[in-house]
């Protein structure tokens, strides 16, 4: 064994502190009300690309709950075309009918008991 945890078996060990995961702090911010990755990405302090990953093992986590992830789809800004029938959860790079890329993100909430 090495000095250091010798040293560190003679005294009581310090307690373990209690931290938030990162999918917990998602999801409360979630029960706030529909949020962007983006606002996401800035309220809990995580890079923005990470946060479809996140989200997609909430929603696998919630299935088990009865509570699900709402997602109101990527809409096109220019003609309006609402992304329905889309399942990642990322925002679309551009629209498939007018090829516009202002296209508003997709919002995620909370629903359920």
């Amino acid at each position: 064994m090495s000095k250091g945890r010798e040293e560190h078996r003679d005294g009581p060990r310090p307690p373990a502190e209690a931290h938030a995961t990162v999918r917990r702090l998602i999801m409360t911010e979630l029960e706030q009300g529909p949020l962007s990755a983006r606002d996401i990405s800035g309220l809990v302090g995580i890079p923005e690309k990470e946060v479809a990953g996140h989200l997609e093992h909430i929603r696998q986590s919630l299935h088990r709950t009865g509570r699900h992830l709402v997602v109101q789809p990527a809409e096109c800004a220019k003609c309006g075309f609402v992304f329905e029938k889309r399942e990642r959860l990322t925002r679309p790079s551009r629209c498939p009918v007018c090829r516009s890329e202002s296209v508003h993100a997709p919002l995620f909430s909370l629903s359920g008991p």
